[in-house]
């Protein structure tokens, strides 16, 4: 094996060799982060597109 390759294969993560537990537990972190983003990306739409809105609704 190279050093490359051995470099490479440090950093690739297998989850499939992990436990169901820890399987779990990165599906749940990444479906918290899912929901953390799409509560502040929607956060942050509202407040850039209620001025529109209403400049619209009461034109």
């Amino acid at each position: 094996m190279h050093t490359t390759e051995r470099r490479w294969s440090i950093a690739m993560i297998d989850l499939a060799a992990s436990s169901s537990t820890v399987q779990a537990g990165t599906l749940v972190g990444a479906v918290l982060l899912e929901a953390f983003v799409l509560y502040v990306g929607y956060g942050a739409l509202e407040r850039v597109a209620m001025p529109i809105v209403e400049r619209v609704k009461h034109a």
